[in-house]
């Protein structure tokens, strides 16, 4: 595909759009591509900022009509990898929230933030599945399965969409639902960003009360009894409790609080919903695993999520590397000792452990393509992206992952996959049989393969036109049925 427009173009979208365009010359051009892993500068040679689904549908058509790719951008904490040449539509401008407190559902436009849906969610004493923090999109989120704090009680984030509003490569508003358009609905719950911008989504919200959450955090130098606990102790925790284990290396800024700058520490995150005397209960077993310098454990207010894991609130410059394990059995903790233990020196500034099962291994809502139903562990790390420290990272990355090798299940979730190496390892999230029938879906929907940018699959070799035989014909537009 090319990926040029001349004047005549670029003044064409600019008058039959609502939103703003913006050429690499314009001022406004920087702050609009900019995402928040500042190592990531994305260079598209256009960008528009959507302001409805109707600018999403125009300039698609737009760029269809210039064989012109076409990426999307909300809040640009996905962005592992850079964005080079093509369109790119912003849709942080597209601020739609509703929710419904009888029905306990919630509606957000494509820009809406996570922050903003807990907020007023929490006004009506409910609660939307987010994830470590409430910085990123709902969207973009949810469309790569959206793992929650509370996962392992409720399931994926993905698990409880209602409805998805999309526009596909032709510039369609489809509206996609478990009984409409099911093979999407399948397809989007997990799938990313492969067949067109989601402009709007509606879901399931749930009761907020009863939280009991935060963090231990331990001198490192009690890393190997920690980590030894954490394994016994994840085998018999109820799926009301979800855990994560990280190895921090924390920088000496302001921005860490001062008896843990500049130190090695182990950070426990720790969530349940319930009784708070039986969460403090099951917590007793990591109390006493090792000294800890700090218990930050509570009663905890559904607006306050973001204290557990305690994610950067400010754009970083980060690599990052993620994969899922079967297991954590002695090999597998010896692998992560030796890589981020006591005394060794790693330019990753956190790895973590972050336990799966419970609710996360069955899907709420039938088939879905979400890629970490079958694992026990997600493991992942980031590091600064930094001289010289960029340069080491996918070394230690790599080594890590080999040395994890026999307790992996070879897959990774979208969402915590980071950078991707090669076309290979950009579609590693999705098992043989997904990925076909993402491949098949791409090929109906967007046969010249406009959006082709993060993580999605390749089109079919053999004919990359040919429709799905579920594919029908209804007032002109390809619509897909199951």
């Amino acid at each position: 595909m090319q990926s040029h427009a001349s004047f005549s173009d670029v003044s064409e979208l600019q008058l039959s759009v609502r939103g703003p365009v913006f050429t690499p010359a314009d001022p406004g051009f920087a702050p609009e591509v900019a995402a928040f892993n500042l190592s990531t500068q994305h260079q598209p040679d256009l960008a528009f900022g959507a302001l409805d689904a109707e600018d999403v549908s125009t300039a698609i058509r737009w760029a269809a009509e210039r064989g012109m790719p076409v990426a999307v951008q909300s809040t640009g904490h996905g962005a592992t990898n850079a964005i080079e040449g093509g369109l790119l539509i912003s849709t942080r401008r597209m601020l739609e929230l509703s929710i419904d407190p009888i029905e306990k559902t919630a509606r957000v436009g494509a820009g809406v933030r996570w922050k903003a849906v807990v907020d007023l969610a929490a006004t009506f004493g409910l609660m939307g599945l987010c994830g470590s923090t409430t910085d990123v999109g709902v969207v973009g989120y949810t469309l790569g399965g959206g793992l929650p704090i509370l996962g392992r009680k409720y399931g994926f984030a993905s698990d409880h969409v209602i409805a998805f509003e999309l526009v596909t490569a032709d510039g369609t508003q489809r509206r996609v639902t478990k009984d409409e358009n099911s093979e999407l609905f399948y397809l989007l719950r997990g799938g990313k960003g492969n067949l067109g911008i989601v402009t709007a989504m509606e879901f399931h919200l749930f009761p907020g009360s009863d939280l009991f959450a935060g963090g231990l955090y331990y001198d490192g130098e009690h890393a190997a009894a920690v980590l030894e606990q954490f394994s016994d102790w994840v085998t018999s925790l109820p799926q009301e409790a979800s855990a994560s284990l990280a190895f921090l290396r924390l920088p000496d800024m302001d921005i860490v609080p001062e008896p843990l700058r500049g130190k090695f520490v182990v950070h426990l995150r720790y969530a349940y919903q319930g009784d708070a005397a039986v969460a403090s209960q099951l917590l007793e077993p990591m109390r006493r695993s090792a000294p800890f310098m700090m218990d930050g454990t509570g009663p905890l207010d559904a607006t306050q999520f973001d204290m557990i894991h305690q994610d950067p609130d400010q754009p970083v410059p980060v690599r990052e590397r993620g994969f899922l394990l079967d297991r954590l059995d002695s090999g597998a903790k010896e692998a992560i000792l030796r890589h981020f233990g006591p005394g060794v020196e790693s330019p990753v500034l956190m790895a973590e452990l972050r336990l799966l099962g419970g609710a996360l291994a069955k899907s709420a809502e039938g088939e879905d393509t979400v890629g970490a139903r079958d694992a026990a562990f997600s493991f992942f790390m980031a590091g600064m992206a930094v001289p010289p420290l960029a340069e080491l990272l996918p070394v230690v990355f790599d080594s890590v992952r080999e040395d994890l090798r026999d307790a992996s299940n070879g897959g990774t979730f979208v969402n915590l996959h980071g950078h991707f190496v090669d076309a290979e390892d950009r579609e590693r999230a999705w098992g043989p049989t997904v990925r076909e029938r993402l491949r098949k879906a791409k090929a109906s929907l967007d046969p010249k393969n406009m959006f082709s940018f993060g993580h999605v699959v390749g089109l079919p070799v053999i004919d990359q036109t040919v429709l799905l035989e579920d594919v029908v014909t209804a007032g002109g537009d390809a619509v897909l049925n199951s």
